[in-house]
C-alpha cells in the first residue's frame, strides 16, 4: 500500500495520473505504519520525507530567466511552454506543477507518520534527530507549497489571502475535509515546526548527511524562510550557524578556479556530489530536467549576453563557462547530471532522475547579504558580497575587482544604496541560480514584474508582461483538490 495513500484521493493528484515509470517509483516507498518499531525503521521512513520532484521545469520559464530562442530553436512540451505562457500546466507527469505538489504532501505524509511513532516513542533519546528531521522536512514541503501555490507573503501586509493546507496528522480517513489557511497561518506552523525541530537535528544520526535536513541545511533553509517572512537578525543568525568555523570563501563553488578548469562532463558530474562542500541538502528527485536545455523557452542568447558576456556590477565578467549545443541559441550551464533507471531488466525505457541541491551555501550567504542591507549594515553586506565575488571572477583582485557603493551606484545609475545594494544581489542570484528556478522566489519576494518576449515565425517579436498582482503568480492547484473541500487559486 503506498504510504500517501489517503492524501492521492484528498489532497493531491493521484500518481496514477503521471507516467507509469513514475507511479512506479514513487509506489515503491512502502506504507510503513504497520512496521516502524525501532529507530532504524523511522530514519528508513524519513528519507522519504523530501519531495521526489522538482519546481525548476515550471518555475524557471515563468521567471526572467528564461526567453523565446524562437519557434525553430527547440522543442516544446506543455511543462515548458504553459509556464512560459503563464498558463495552467496542462501536463501532470514529472516536471509539471501537479506533479510537485503531489510529491509535496506525499513528503509531508512521511514526515507525519514518523512523528506519529516518535512521538509514541519520545523517551528513546535515539529519537530526538529524527523528529527533528521530520519537523523541518514538513516544514520545508509546506514552505515550498505555499510559496508556490498561494500568494506570496508580504511582510507589511496581513497575509489573509488562502494558504494551502497545512497537515499535521497521518490521515485516517478517505475525502476528509481541509482548509486552506491563511498565507499567515501556515508561516506560523512552518516556523513552529521549524524552531522546534531544528535544534533537536544531530549530523550524527545520518549515514550520508547531505541526503538529510542536517544542522547546517536547516540552518539554510531558515536563512530563506526568514527572508521571506522579513525577520533579518534571524537571517544573519542562521547563516552564521552555516558557516560556523570556516573561512566562507572556501565553502562556495569554486567557478572562477576549480570549476574553470573542468569539462561540461566533469562539471556535470560534480555539481550535485555530496562532496561538494557548497552543497547542504541534496535531493533525488523524478525529472527530466538534465536533458531540457534544447526547449524553445528557456536559456539562450539574450540572455547570455545580459549574463554573461558584458561586465557586471564588479567591472569584470562572471567566470561561467556557457556551452551551447544544436546552434548558439541553446546554452547550456552544464550543472545536470541525469541518472536513468531502466523500468525493467529488458525494457528500453526508463526513469529520470535529476540531483536538485536544494540548499547551497551560496544561496545562504546572499541571503546573509541581503539581510545585513536591510539592517543598515552595509559594510557586512559588502563583506559577504565579496566572498563571494572572489569566487566568481578568474584572477580576482581585491584590490581592483571589489565590489564597492560607488561601482554599484555607477552600474544601476542610482545614488541610493539600499537600492543599488539590492539590484546587485539580485541580479547575482540571477546569474548564480541560472537553470535552477531560484529566480522565481526572487520575483515573488521583491514583487518584480516579469517580462517574456515572443517570437512569431517570421521572427517579429512582441513583449508580454506579469505584473505584481496578476493571479497567474500563483501556480494552479491540481483539479482533485475540491473533493475534500479546498478551492482552487482565481483566474
Amino acid at each position: 500500500m503506498n504510504l500517501n495513500k489517503n492524501l492521492k484521493y484528498i489532497l493531491v493528484t493521484t500518481i496514477a495520473l503521471s507516467s507509469t515509470g513514475c507511479q512506479k517509483y514513487l509506489d515503491t516507498v512502502p506504507d510503513m505504519r504497520s512496521e516502524l518499531n525501532s529507530v532504524e525503521k523511522v530514519a528508513e521512513l524519513l528519507t522519504s520525507a523530501y519531495p521526489k520532484a522538482e519546481y525548476i521545469s515550471f518555475t524557471e520559464p515563468a521567471s526572467d530567466s528564461a526567453e523565446d530562442k524562437g519557434p525553430n530553436e527547440g522543442t516544446e512540451d506543455p511543462t515548458n511552454t504553459d509556464p512560459y505562457m503563464w498558463q495552467e500546466v496542462k501536463d501532470r507527469a514529472q516536471g509539471s506543477t501537479d506533479f510537485y505538489w503531489n510529491a509535496c504532501y506525499t513528503a509531508i505524509a512521511a514526515a507525519n507518520e514518523a512523528l506519529s511513532y516518535v512521538d509514541k516513542n519520545i523517551s528513546d533519546p535515539k529519537m530526538r534527530p529524527y523528529r527533528g528531521e521530520a519537523l523541518v522536512a514538513r516544514a520545508y514541503a509546506h514552505f515550498m507549497l505555499v510559496t508556490l501555490y498561494a500568494t506570496a507573503y508580504d511582510i507589511n501586509g496581513a497575509n489573509d489571502a488562502p494558504g494551502v493546507p497545512y497537515v499535521t496528522a497521518p490521515e485516517t480517513v478517505v475525502f476528509e475535509k481541509y482548509s486552506r489557511g491563511t498565507v499567515k497561518s501556515v508561516y506560523e506552523q512552518i516556523q513552529r515546526d521549524l524552531e522546534e525541530g531544528l535544534p533537536l537535528i544531530k549530523n550524527t544520526a545520518y549515514k550520508v548527511q547531505k541526503y538529510h535536513f542536517n544542522i547546517a541545511a536547516a540552518n539554510a533553509f531558515a536563512t530563506r524562510f526568514y527572508l521571506f517572512k522579513g525577520d533579518y537578525n534571524k537571517v544573519v543568525n542562521h547563516a552564521g550557524n552555516v558557516f560556523t568555523g570556516e573561512i566562507v570563501e572556501t565553502s562556495l563553488r569554486p567557478w572562477s578556479t576549480e570549476y574553470f578548469a573542468l569539462t561540461p562532463q566533469d562539471l556535470r558530474a560534480r555539481f550535485s556530489q555530496t562532496t561538494e562542500k557548497s552543497n547542504l541538502l541534496l535531493i533525488e528527485t523524478v525529472s527530466w530536467w538534465a536533458r531540457r536545455g534544447s526547449q524553445r523557452f528557456g536559456f539562450g542568447q539574450k540572455l547570455a549576453d545580459e549574463i554573461f558576456n558584458r561586465s557586471n556590477a564588479t567591472g569584470r565578467t562572471w567566470a561561467h563557462k556557457l556551452y551551447s549545443f544544436g546552434g548558439a541559441p541553446q546554452y547550456t550551464m552544464a550543472k545536470w547530471k541525469e541518472h536513468f533507471s531502466l523500468s525493467s531488466v529488458n525494457a528500453s525505457s526508463g526513469i529520470g532522475y535529476t540531483i536538485l541541491p536544494a540548499f547551497t551555501t551560496d544561496e545562504a550567504l546572499l541571503n546573509r547579504a541581503e539581510a545585513y542591507v536591510n539592517l543598515g549594515s552595509t559594510d557586512l553586506a559588502l563583506k559577504d558580497l565579496n566572498s563571494f565575488i572572489s569566487t566568481r571572477i578568474v584572477n580576482f583582485n581585491a584590490a581592483t575587482d571589489a565590489l564597492t557603493l560607488d561601482k554599484l551606484k555607477g552600474f544601476y545609475r542610482s545614488t541610493n544604496e539600499k537600492e543599488v545594494l539590492i539590484k546587485g544581489i539580485l541580479d547575482f542570484k540571477k546569474m548564480e541560480f541560472i537553470t535552477e528556478g531560484m529566480r522565481w522566489f526572487d520575483i515573488l519576494r521583491h514583487k518584480l514584474t516579469v517580462k517574456h518576449n515572443l517570437l512569431d515565425i517570421n521572427g517579429k517579436e512582441k513583449t508580454v508582461e506579469l505584473t505584481p498582482d496578476d493571479p497567474r503568480r500563483l501556480f494552479q492547484l491540481p483539479k482533485e483538490v475540491v473533493l475534500s473541500g479546498v478551492a482552487q487559486n482565481p483566474r
